[in-house]
């Protein structure tokens, strides 16, 4: 891949088509992932589980409620992404405000794209990782956001959200650097 979509409601699709993939691909739920004491299973319940209430807090828009990923991870997960993708190609809903009393007022297309859209991106590869797919990210999207991230380091340590940084080599790739930097190890191996 040379780079995701700007826009955020193709930036979405490209990510979770691929996260949907692994997801539909993933035999055990059951397995360890790169993300210290997490199962498969809980990189699903993280991501369905944290977004619906910020996005009801925040625009309020709420979210149809699924199975529980304890019970149907794949269902869970397929239902949110096309839930989210709806919004996001719904002209009427993408440019109202999301307020959020830690991140200020964006648009809810944007914020989409900036807060969940770019989490599930990240743990695409915990996923993959933890399930032996292919765990390659767009390169050109882990530059772009390890140059944002990288000068808050210290501000996402605090936060409680990522690991401490994880050293690399000065010569590593986006990917590894990105990786490092929210607190995984990109050599980790299930």
């Amino acid at each position: 891949m040379s780079g995701l979509p700007s826009e955020p409601a193709a930036r979405h699709r490209a990510v979770t088509e691929r996260f949907t993939a692994i997801v539909r691909a993933t035999d055990s739920w059951d397995c360890a992932t790169p993300v210290p004491g997490w199962l498969a299973r809980d990189v699903v319940a993280h991501l369905v589980g944290w977004f619906p209430g910020f996005l009801a807090s925040g625009a309020d828009v709420r979210l149809p409620t699924g199975p529980a990923v304890e019970d149907d991870p794949r269902g869970a997960w397929e239902l949110q992404a096309v839930a989210v993708q709806r919004l996001l190609d719904d002209p009427e809903t993408t440019g109202r405000t999301f307020s959020n009393p830690h991140t200020g007022d964006h648009r809810l297309d944007e914020a989409i794209d900036r807060f969940y859209t770019s989490d599930v991106f990240m743990h695409t590869w915990d996923l993959a990782r933890a399930t032996g797919a292919d765990d390659s990210l767009d390169a050109a999207e882990c530059a772009r956001m390890f140059a944002g991230m990288e000068p808050m380091a210290d501000l996402l340590l605090a936060s409680g959200q990522y690991g401490p940084q994880v050293p690399v080599p000065d010569d590593a790739s986006a990917q590894d650097r990105l990786l490092g930097l929210i607190g995984r190890d990109p050599d980790w191996r299930p």
